[in-house]
């Protein structure tokens, strides 16, 4: 009888479209905080992957025109695991860091347009190795810069010291 009985009266509810069913309404528990060991693995994997990054545009001219989308894959490649790290840091890291953070993004977008500048060369023209050459050096450079930034914001935030 007290089935029946609940279950008339969620059916009442539903048709008036006061109730929302259960599956709808269930929230997820926010994910489990960071560790600062975990920090300090992010942190790790990120400086692994960076240096990835630097080897790929050591030897992208020894690829040919295979180089430039090697270097794109691990262009992409750094860009995720920066994402992942970012998922390690507190809340409190999060919005201390949320200026040099930003930039750092926006870093990426601005390296990520040698490749655009690369295509434009071999568009006008340009031999393919020279093109290759200059994107290999802008991106070391740029991603050399880019790592020390990352480097001074870890330190800022204390990334991994708890």
């Amino acid at each position: 009888m007290k089935a029946k009985f609940f279950a008339v009266f969620r059916a009442a509810f539903l048709m008036a479209g006061l109730l929302v069913p259960l599956a709808a309404s269930a929230q997820w528990p926010p994910p489990p905080m960071a560790t600062p060991n975990d920090q300090r693995n992010a942190l790790n994997h990120m400086r692994t992957q960076l240096n990835l990054f630097q080897n790929a545009t050591r030897t992208a001219s020894n690829f040919g025109a295979q180089g430039a989308g090697n270097l794109d894959g691990q262009f992409q490649e750094t860009r995720n695991v920066y994402h992942g790290f970012l998922q390690t840091l507190t809340p409190q890291q999060r919005d201390r860091g949320a200026n040099s953070l930003a930039e750092l993004d926006s870093g990426f977008d601005i390296l990520g347009e040698a490749f655009t500048y690369y295509q434009n060369d071999l568009a006008a023209g340009r031999p393919a190795n020279a093109a290759l050459r200059d994107l290999c050096k802008l991106l070391s450079q740029g991603m050399r810069m880019w790592s020390q930034e990352f480097n001074k914001t870890c330190s800022a935030l204390r990334v991994g010291l708890g």
